[in-house]
């Protein structure tokens, strides 16, 4: 996958720390645990023709977090670009 700029993006993640760099929107959600204007950071992610390929034959999507712990987190499909 490629980290892409997200619209709206409000930083950039990762960079000074010698990372690619992951632009972030910051937005409020309202979550049932955390309860209203809960924060969270939203990131766009482009897949490869190879990975596109590999979903359309059933792979599943991975998601690798750094560290030993685990935050909460949404993996979802964005809206399609209209370029």
């Amino acid at each position: 996958m490629i980290a892409a700029r997200i619209k709206g993006a409000t930083r950039v993640l990762g960079k000074s720390q010698g990372y690619i760099g992951l632009a972030v929107r910051d937005e409020l959600t309202n979550c049932t645990v955390n309860g209203p204007s809960t924060p969270e950071m939203v990131t766009a992610w482009e897949p490869t023709p190879a990975e596109l390929a590999a979903l359309a034959a059933g792979a599943l999507v991975h998601v690798r977090i750094i560290g030993t712990a685990h935050p909460p987190i949404l993996v979802e499909v964005g809206e399609v670009s209209k370029t």
